[in-house]
Parts: C-alpha cells; structure tokens; sequence
C-alpha cells in the first residue's frame, strides 16, 4: 500500500457563486477517506467582478485585451481561497500535506489548446504555507487532449470502492456518472473498470444564465420555474442539432451556448425548453455512450433541479441514483476530485487518458509550487 496523503482540493465552478472545499485522504489510487466538506460563498463584489469578467473574455483575443483586469480579480479569488483554507486550517486537527487548486475557469477553447483557470497558485502557496498543486488542464492539451473531462479517474476510484459495475450489486454490469454543472460531462465504467468519458453540452449553463438575465434570482432552484412553463419543442431541436451528438471526445466551454434562440419566451418558457434541451441532450449521450442497461450516478449542482430529474427520470432504461446515497456530497465531487489529481499530480501518476479527453497518451498534469 503507498503512503496515504492528506490533501484539500479546492474547486470553484461555472455558476461562479464560491469555493467548494474537501479534505480527503488518499494514495492516489485505491484508497480514499473524505474527511470534510466545505463551501465558502464568496462576497457579492467578488461575484460580480468575476461575472464581469467572464462576459468580457468571448475569444482567445480577450484574454490578451483584458489582462489587466484579469490579473485584479485572479488576486482577488486567490486570497479568498486563501482566506478559506487557513478558516479549515484553524478547526482541523489533521495536518494538510498538499493542496489541489483548480481556479476559476474564465475561458476554455479545446480547438485553439487554450485554456484558462485564474489562481495564482505560487500567490495560495505563500498565504497558506502549503504545497499547491494547480494548473491541471495544460498538460493535457500540450499532449493533444481536449483538458477536459478530468475527473473521470476519480469516477473509476469511486466505482471501485463502491462496486458500482458489478451485477452482484445491481442489475447492470456499468456505471454511468453524469455530472452536471455548468456543462455536462459522462464518465462510463464498465465491468472490467475501463473508462471512457465526455464533455456532452450545456448543463446548467444556459438555464443559469437565462435567469439571472430575466429575473432577480441567481438560479432556478429546484426547477420551480420551469415547471411553470411550457417547451417549445421547435427551438429545443434546434439547440439539439447545433450539438455535435455524434462526438465521443468534444471539450466544451459555457461560451459556446447562447441563449438568443430562446430570447423571446417567456421567463418559465424558456427555462422550461432550455431544461428540456439540458434533459434531452444528456439522455441522447447516455444512449449513444452506454452498451447496456446502466447504473446511472447523478453529480454535480443540477442534481438538486428536481424538474430536470423528473425529466431524466422518465426513461426506463436507467438505474438512476444521486451519489449522495453512496455516502459522498454531491455538491463536493470536484473538490474531492482535485484533492485526488493533485496527488496523483504530485506522484506523476496519468490524470489523463486517450479515452477521457483524447490525449496521445496518459499523461499527468499538474503544476506543483511551495513558495513558503
């Protein structure tokens, strides 16, 4: 057995709202504790500016044109996360041996091997005193990958453990993990524990962005909007046919959805028909991805929009099942994951593979910095 590491992964997502927090244990393979979990919301300025920002860096092009304010929001969100690590630190017995920070993805083109995640990793390091490891997609990129999707070797841990593509324990013989945040992403293990994944369209993206947008909410919390409205099935297709359905490796960025084909419906009819087009799309994938009959393991924030469950639900073909039911928080699988890939990261083991983001090889990924 290899030593095992104590490690805080820190993640802070699409929806851009704060910093989910993990502490987990692991060598960076088979063995894995959660330890704790926790979210730090950030401040309405840093929200703000972050959103901001976001909306300005539409091209590779802006981020050259917005550096200068890039650089002044990336200090902002490091000390926050700082602030956050050091708050854990305080109440936690347990000494940190590493620190996995993922940033904040302002802009991801897989096409262009551009990627950017703001977070000065030398900047956390020196407020915290800890090793950081951060900067995990370039790598992948460099070696012909799309960057994304990474958690999948997580997935592959957590199906072990779990025994989640084994048919003693279920009627299925795989397991599909659907994630979904700001994009959709499916990771399938099968029986003999082979992974395969991929980035497959707008998950929460649009339907965030057309409420915050057309009301005074942040989000549709548990779908209550959208249950009010009504699909247009006409421009659902269209979103549809705008999705490359037939690629088994495409890295997406939440810029390359608009929200223009619904922009004359009403608030609940478009949150209805971009949640229909969210439910759709993730079942067309998990179709055309899974051989067989499948265990399928909801992740991520859109698990709690009980309309678009509902919606998912309504096909027999899947055994579905939050992860929350196998003991581990929904909201904080990317944390924990980061925590994981630092590790892995830190021993050069592959966090990438040919068959989750399309690189030439596996490969590691990873920059590790102690500046203390």
């Amino acid at each position: 057995m290899g030593k095992i590491y104590t490690v805080l992964g820190l993640m802070s997502g699409t929806s851009m709202d704060g910093v989910d927090a993990s502490i987990i244990q692991t060598d960076g393979e088979s063995k894995y504790k959660a330890i704790l979990d926790k979210y730090f919301e950030y401040p309405s300025i840093i929200y703000q500016n972050l959103i901001k920002l976001r909306d300005k860096i539409k091209s590779s092009k802006d981020l050259k044109k917005h550096q200068k304010l890039t650089k002044i929001v990336e200090k902002e969100i490091t000390i926050f996360h700082a602030k956050s690590v050091n708050k854990i630190q305080k109440k936690m017995k347990t000494n940190v041996d590493f620190i996995g920070f993922h940033g904040q993805t302002i802009f991801h083109n897989a096409n262009e091997k551009i990627t950017k995640q703001i977070g000065d990793g030398k900047l956390l390091s020196k407020l915290t005193k800890k090793t950081v490891v951060y900067d995990f997609r370039q790598n992948d990129l460099k070696s012909g990958g799309q960057g994304a999707p990474l958690v999948p070797i997580f997935h592959k841990m957590l199906a072990k453990k779990f025994k989640l593509a084994q048919k003693k324990n279920s009627p299925s013989t795989e397991a599909t993990f659907v994630n979904i945040g700001g994009i959709s992403n499916l990771t399938r293990i099968n029986s003999s524990y082979e992974i395969n994944s991929l980035d497959c369209g707008p998950g929460m993206c649009l339907i965030d962005k057309w409420i915050r947008l057309n009301s005074k909410h942040r989000i549709d919390k548990g779908g209550k909007i959208a249950m009010r409205g009504s699909v247009d099935y006409k421009i659902m297709w269209k979103y549809i046919n705008k999705i490359k359905v037939d690629s088994m490796i495409n890295s997406f960025d939440i810029s390359d959805f608009k929200i223009n084909l619904v922009k004359k419906l009403s608030l609940e009819d478009g949150a209805a028909t971009l949640t229909e087009l969210t439910a759709t799309n993730i079942l067309r994938m998990v179709e055309a991805f899974s051989n067989e009959k499948t265990n399928l393991i909801m992740c991520g924030g859109g698990r709690k929009n009980n309309f678009l469950i509902k919606r998912i639900k309504k096909d027999n073909f899947f055994n579905l099942k939050m992860i929350d039911v196998f003991g581990i928080n929904g909201d904080f699988v990317e944390s924990q994951a980061f925590a994981y890939l630092a590790i892995r990261s830190f021993l050069g083991l592959p966090i990438s593979f040919p068959e989750t983001t399309g690189c030439i090889k596996p490969c590691t990924g990873g920059v590790i910095v102690k500046s203390y």
